[in-house]
């Protein structure tokens, strides 16, 4: 008697107690659990990606590579105008990128470490020279921008007899009727084919 009765004063609140116990412990959702797992990226690619990924372009990145610049292809803190010359105009050049303008005097007794510096300082004029660091426009033209190689500036000119509903960057030439044969927008920056090369300072 007495233990029926014990057992109907404790029951209900052991089965009140497991209650409680399964609400404390359920599962996180799963919502939760993925969005956790998931980290946020961005899906627009960085200027070192397009130049990666560009085939016509590899010649220019190759020596963009060997510079100071190279580094914030992929930064998204900077912007960059890009003007890659094409595979086929930096290979129709008499003298390549790190070979420099043609000297007057020729360079007798040159050391090796003297020659690999001399290439180097090349290739950082020919490469900043086809870099703008700004955001350009090209609806009002004629335009110019300064690049990053100290005194040398792009200039921008419009074609006559273009149609008015195509691209703004086909509706221009740069110096020497250098034309943009192509544009691809990057998380960083804008990278513009061209079909000829700038000659640095």
């Amino acid at each position: 008697m007495h233990l029926s009765f014990l057992l109907a004063f404790i029951l209900p609140f052991a089965v009140s107690a497991s209650f409680q116990e399964q609400i404390i412990i359920s599962p996180m959702p799963q919502t939760n659990k993925e969005s956790i797992a998931s980290p946020f990226t961005s899906s627009q690619p960085t200027l070192a990606d397009l130049l990666t990924i560009e085939p016509s372009a590899s010649i220019y990145y190759s020596y963009a590579r060997e510079t100071e610049w190279s580094s914030r292809f992929s930064s998204e803190s900077i912007w960059f105008t890009m003007l890659v010359p094409t595979n086929k105009a930096v290979m129709a050049l008499a003298r390549k990128p790190h070979q420099g303008p043609e000297s007057i005097e020729p360079h007798i007794g040159i050391s090796e470490q003297e020659l690999d510096e001399s290439s180097r300082r090349n290739v950082e004029r020919w490469v900043s020279a086809h870099i703008i660091p700004s955001r350009i426009s090209l609806s009002d033209t004629p335009v110019s921008y300064e690049t990053l190689q100290d005194g040398k500036t792009r200039y921008f000119n419009p074609v006559p007899d273009t149609k008015p509903d195509s691209p703004e960057w086909m509706r221009v030439t740069l110096e020497d009727g250098v034309r943009i044969i192509g544009m691809k927008e990057a998380l960083n920056g804008v990278l513009y084919l061209i079909d000829g090369t700038v000659v640095p300072n």
